[in-house]
């Protein structure tokens, strides 16, 4: 008896994808169970003796009934019914099924070497039982042992078919021999494409892995296109986003990504924060600020000090002060970074709330981590400008000055602020009255 197209599944882990191993025992697919055997040594059909052939029924009927164990203890019994090599060969193979299925892989393997083995066992059902072999080998990852089967088999079958070289293409990347695996794969995909036939999912998605792992980024976004156009799924669209950024193709990666978000895809904090940046990056804040904002409602996004910075960033760069105010405030108190208060203090001056502007910026300088020190003395002696404090404001631009991205604005405003002191020292010597400076 040879054993039926049952299955096992199994997952091939990497570090960026998960892909079905399938592990069928048994002959392999049906275009596989109708080949012909012209190139095989033929011998004399041999046959069942009516002693070892009684027993055998009774076999052939427990195992329909699936009473496997039984069944197995019939057929180590039998011995003294079928004595020739051709019998003991079904024997062995009837009993490698009991063990099969009843997931003793180990001793299946064992019983089926031992059917390959005799003298007078069928060719034909040799060439197939070693197929099994090599299967059940896989279904107990031991990858060596099943490579020396599939090659031994391909060696002798007639018909090597695609899903036989996807098999060994399998084995081959578990043992780390990448570049073969990656050979058997792309013929096994090229026969069936060659054909007009559509390749299955899971050999593009080893085919996807083997070139990601080689950083082929380029095809495997060529792969995923093709996963996506014929096996539909968000998530190859969240996949192709990730190679898109690391093509650096942003606005192709924001498209990709964009697609998974909408489908509900996205759900992972850290994904939607990554597909905020992108949105900043493509010069759209605004959505960035209205996906951070549905997340923290829904539960996807915690308010924490760093996720209330970057909310506050997105709509800071929206030209949204009013509601970037509350969102860093609520992040400054949070998190007491001085970034945090550097941002606010830029806000606070856009709001023309000058006084808390210096507080923050002064609060910035004191507590440091501040990447852009220069813009914060920027905000400050813009601030204290508006409130009329020139001669702390030109202290403020000279620390400014100090950094070259903002060394020449710094020194015109220097040049403004003394002037404007002059003027209005002047004005209020002559008895004008008008605000001098308001200290904070």
């Amino acid at each position: 008896m040879q054993v039926s197209t049952l299955g096992k599944i199994k997952w091939l882990r990497t570090a960026a994808f998960l892909i079905p191993f399938v592990v069928g025992v048994g002959v392999q697919a049906q275009e596989e169970s109708e080949r012909k055997y012209d190139d095989v040594k033929t011998t004399q059909r041999q046959a069942v003796g009516q002693k070892c052939g009684k027993v055998l029924e009774e076999v052939q009927a427990l195992t329909e009934s699936e009473s496997w164990a039984p069944a197995q203890r019939a057929l180590q019994g039998a011995t003294a019914a079928c004595t020739t090599s051709y019998e003991k060969s079904q024997v062995s193979n009837f009993l490698g099924y009991v063990y099969y299925s009843q997931d003793k892989y180990k001793e299946a393997v064992q019983a089926y070497t031992s059917m390959i083995k005799e003298p007078e066992a069928d060719p034909s059902q040799v060439i197939n039982t070693r197929y099994t072999i090599a299967q059940l080998y896989l279904i107990l990852e031991d990858y060596p042992n099943a490579v020396r089967e599939l090659e031994a088999w391909m060696k002798v079958s007639p018909i090597v078919s695609a899903d036989a070289k996807v098999l060994l293409a399998q084995a081959y990347y578990q043992m780390d021999r990448k570049k073969e695996a990656l050979r058997y794969v792309e013929e096994a995909i090229s026969e069936q494409e060659s054909k007009g036939n559509l390749p299955k999912e899971g050999w593009w998605s080893l085919q996807r892995v083997l070139y990601y792992e080689s950083g082929d980024y380029k095809r495997v976004a060529d792969i995923l296109k093709k996963l996506i156009k014929h096996y539909p799924s968000f998530s190859y669209w969240r996949q192709l986003g990730g190679m898109y950024g690391e093509l650096n193709q942003e606005m192709n990666q924001l498209v990709a990504t964009e697609v998974s978000y909408l489908a509900g895809d996205l759900d992972e904090e850290r994904q939607i924060i990554s597909l905020a940046y992108m949105y900043m990056g493509a010069n759209a804040p605004f959505m960035a600020a209205r996906i951070i904002e549905k997340g923290m409602k829904e539960g996807k996004i915690e308010r924490t000090g760093a996720n209330l910075e970057i909310l506050g960033l997105a709509w800071q760069q929206g030209n949204d002060a009013k509601r970037a105010l509350p969102v860093l405030e609520e992040a400054a108190k949070s998190a007491g970074k001085g970034s945090l208060y550097a941002r606010l203090s830029g806000v606070y001056l856009d709001l023309d709330e000058n006084e808390k502007s210096v507080a923050a910026a002064r609060n910035a300088i004191n507590r440091g981590g501040v990447d852009r020190i220069d813009i914060t003395y920027m905000n400050l002696g813009n601030a204290l400008i508006n409130l009329h404090c020139y001669n702390e404001a030109i202290t403020a631009f000279r620390q400014a000055a100090k950094s070259d991205r903002s060394a020449k604005y710094a020194k015109q405003w220097i040049q403004f602020a003394e002037k404007e002191g002059d003027r209005r020292a002047q004005l209020i010597e002559s008895g004008a009255k008008i605000a001098g400076c308001k200290k904070v």
